[in-house]
């Protein structure tokens, strides 16, 4: 049965059937509303329903807890419709004007960035160009329809070759391959597919307002790209990127060793006026030496910024730092929820409990 979703405030509507996930069918009718994972993971679909009945397909709890549904919010990558709906969801317009495509690539370079993360270089064909977001993510495609999300570590037009930074989880199909503990191997000059660009995280260029930069781990790959993006924003209406937006970016991990671009962050801090760089530990050994901030990254952003009102949140890493900072931010220190962006990571483990 067919059923019309109207969304609130832009009252665009779309048709949806009840047998599939209404973002999945927004998204093939040109409508791109916030996503990320798709799968019931990481929370950034997370709407209000107004009126209307649906079926809320198994999800994690973290991204969607049961007092969350109570008060009428739906994950739309894993609702479907059972009667006509009228859902809160902002339309992201920037997105939607970009084609997702399907296109092979050749690994360029596999270089390690830490014992457990490396960058992965992908080359395209040489006739083709990938139109994304600094912030947007692509899909690798395995041989057997097996996918694994990763953010793209640069900006549009900066490389001729899409820069990934890929943590090694133990068991983990793809990362096995890559890391070597999983034959075949994945080495240099090896075809994979890939599709994208996929989310709707990207800095939001109709704003002046300052910007807090958050990342946990690798959540560090589309936050780079964002800055990058910034200089060169900056550099096109000539003024350098933190007059154009302040920025500060809170980079968090357990121990030195995993914020793999220290030298970068120090370099953009020296290079670029008012651009601030905290990092931020939670488990230092002694024998780390660490004499810098400690404890969980979010927390020193709000030690930082008791009040979040004016500013911006571009928050990219594990869910439960991510969904941390989005509650204690919005509730305590008055971050405005519509300026609240955020890339949750997820794993296959995730996916999996998410799926049921």
């Amino acid at each position: 049965m067919t059923h019309t979703v109207r969304l609130k405030p832009s009252d665009k509507t779309f048709a949806v059937e009840e047998t599939s996930p209404i973002l999945e069918q927004a998204l093939h009718q040109g409508i791109v509303l916030p996503y990320g994972c798709k799968n019931g993971a990481c929370g950034s679909c997370k709407c209000r329903v107004l009126s209307g009945t649906f079926i809320q397909d198994p999800h994690q709890p973290q991204a969607l807890s049961p007092v969350e549904q109570a008060r009428g919010l739906a994950l739309i990558c894993c609702a479907r419709a059972t009667s006509d709906l009228e859902i809160e969801a902002r339309v992201v317009a920037a997105v939607g004007d970009i084609p997702i495509r399907k296109m092979p690539c050749r690994v360029a370079a596999i270089e390690k960035l830490a014992p457990d993360v490396v960058q992965l270089r992908l080359q395209l064909p040489a006739t083709e160009r990938l139109q994304y977001l600094a912030g947007q993510y692509v899909d690798l495609l395995l041989k057997d329809g097996v996918r694994r999300s990763y953010s793209m570590a640069t900006a549009p037009g900066t490389s001729d070759a899409i820069e990934l930074h890929i943590r090694h989880f133990p068991g983990g199909r793809f990362s096995d391959a890559l890391f070597g503990t999983r034959q075949p191997a994945i080495k240099v000059r090896d075809i994979l597919r890939l599709e994208g660009p996929l989310g709707t995280f990207f800095l939001r260029e109709d704003s002046s307002s300052p910007v807090i930069l958050l990342a946990s781990g690798t959540g560090f790959a589309p936050i780079k790209a964002l800055v990058e993006q910034a200089r060169i924003k900056a550099a096109a209406t000539g003024a350098d990127a933190a007059s154009w937006r302040p920025m500060t970016l809170y980079w968090g991990g357990r121990r030195p060793v995993d914020l793999y671009h220290d030298a970068l962050c120090r370099q953009w801090e020296a290079d670029i006026s008012g651009f601030r760089y905290v990092p931020v530990i939670s488990d230092a050994l002694p024998e780390d030496g660490w004499s810098g901030r400690d404890g969980f990254v979010h927390r020193a952003v709000m030690a930082d910024h008791p009040d979040l009102s004016a500013y911006e949140v571009y928050a990219c890493g594990a869910p439960i730092v991510v969904e941390s900072a989005r509650h204690d931010f919005i509730t305590r220190c008055g971050l405005r929820e519509d300026a609240f962006f955020a890339d949750a990571f997820t794993t296959a483990a995730d996916l999996a409990s998410a799926t049921g």
